[in-house]
């Protein structure tokens, strides 16, 4: 397996996979800060497994938990999410100049008019192919 040595990315699109953390962020991104508790009350886990999201979301450097008291609260980092949406930019140009490239070239060729242009096929195929490409990464 090929490593890049970027960890921190990792760590990032780790801790975005799972669903229950993204909701967790996504209940961040609502207000500036939320204790762990007011986090935990609309998910029907125990606190001690929302705590383990939150340790993963911390450690990913997505989420800054501060304690006050006997509170902690949390809220969002906006430094990893930055440098995820960077590199996920990278393939979204890459891939939306592929396409371009590809309607550019169905567009080109005079079809007869009794036969449309196969552009839903060629588009199908060539998200298939995108779909077996980030399926073998």
């Amino acid at each position: 397996m090929v490593k890049y040595g970027d960890e921190a990315l990792d760590r990032t699109f780790a801790a975005l996979a799972d669903p229950t953390r993204r909701a967790l962020l996504a209940r961040l991104g609502s207000r500036e800060t939320l204790s762990v508790s007011e986090l935990a009350q609309p998910f029907a886990m125990s606190l001690p497994a929302i705590m383990k999201h939150l340790d993963v979301l911390s450690d990913a450097g997505l989420i800054a938990r501060e304690k006050t008291g006997r509170v902690v609260a949390c809220r969002l980092t906006a430094e990893p999410m930055g440098q995820a949406m960077e590199w996920l930019n990278r393939y979204q140009r890459f891939w939306s100049d592929n396409l371009d490239r590809l309607a550019a070239f169905v567009e080109e060729d005079k079809w007869p008019s009794t036969q449309a242009p196969p552009f839903l096929l060629l588009r199908f195929i060539a998200i298939a192919w995108i779909h077996f490409y980030w399926s073998e990464i």
